[in-house]
């Protein structure tokens, strides 16, 4: 990545609304364990671990921002489910084992969706 490009990623980050935040976080943990899929196929342990490592990281950092003060029951609904692509994670690089990375990209794929129509609904009523 350029030195640009680095620069333009930092600040988009940096003067992202925490919906937006949440969203970059889905976008590249499914984005990751594409890759990591990928490169397992392709027999390139390095780079599916690399892929997995960074998936995993995200996964965790989604799990550790959860805020059960808000809504308790969808907190551990939330967290229930990235233990599980966590605990995914770790099969499918332990068993190369791409139906693995297949369910964590399904379980987060979903979530995204729903993430975005719940920042949809959000900005139509501020609209408004």
């Amino acid at each position: 990545m350029s030195y640009g490009a680095k620069s333009y990623k930092k600040t988009s980050i940096k003067t992202a609304s925490p919906e937006k935040l949440l969203l970059m976080l889905y976008e590249g943990a499914i984005k990751n364990a594409k890759l990591a899929r990928k490169a397992m196929i392709d027999g390139d342990i390095k780079q599916k671990c690399l892929f997995i490592g960074k998936t995993h990281d995200i996964v965790m950092e989604l799990n550790n921002t959860l805020d059960p003060t808000k809504d308790q029951e969808i907190a551990a609904q939330l967290e229930s489910l990235y233990n599980f692509c966590t605990s995914e994670l770790l099969e499918a690089n332990m068993g190369n084992d791409p139906k693995r990375i297949d369910s964590v990209v399904k379980v987060l794929s979903t979530l995204y969706e729903g993430w975005v129509a719940a920042v949809n609904q959000i900005r139509n009523k501020t609209e408004e």
